[in-house]
């Protein structure tokens, strides 16, 4: 398993605080944050998008992922000088990240089940920043493919 370097990025979207505590709070509610983006069209709102793809980032660790953090999806964006109301903006420094693949029906909790998968694995984690990321091999979410990217601490 390498460890790549990806450069910093804004990103616009909107955003909850959430745990895995309380018999996994997370999975109902970044569900529901999933339900509000898409029912509410929020990616069409966001200003100076670099591109299509949808970014769920997990920030604001209180300690690891067993503590509350805080849950952004959005998109990259050129700039954050405009946030629409109600958006959050957020800057993800460069930082050193270890790549996974979710693979399978969306619907049916393929991610969710890499994330499992993931918290087994004893990685150097920095809890800064980890994030999905949803392109073109996820538009068909029964045979979906998303990119997991895990912070980690840089071995230089």
């Amino acid at each position: 398993m390498n460890t790549i370097h990806i450069p910093g990025f804004t990103l616009i979207g909107i955003s909850i605080r959430s745990t895995n505590e309380n018999n996994n709070q997370a999975a109902r509610d970044i569900p529901a944050l999933w339900q509000k983006f898409m029912g509410e069209g929020v990616a069409a709102k966001i200003p100076q998008k670099i591109d299509n793809h949808i970014c769920c980032v997990y920030t604001d660790y209180e300690k690891d992922f067993t503590k509350p953090y805080t849950v952004v999806l959005g998109c990259r964006v050129k700039s954050l000088a405009e946030i629409p109301e109600g958006m959050t903006g957020i800057t993800i420094d460069d930082a050193s990240y270890r790549k996974f693949e979710a693979k399978g029906n969306l619907m049916q909790g393929a991610v969710g089940k890499a994330w499992m998968d993931i918290w087994k694995i004893d990685l150097d984690r920095d809890y800064k920043a980890d994030f999905e990321v949803y392109d073109e091999r996820s538009q068909d979410p029964a045979h979906a493919v998303v990119d997991i990217f895990i912070g980690v601490n840089s071995v230089l």
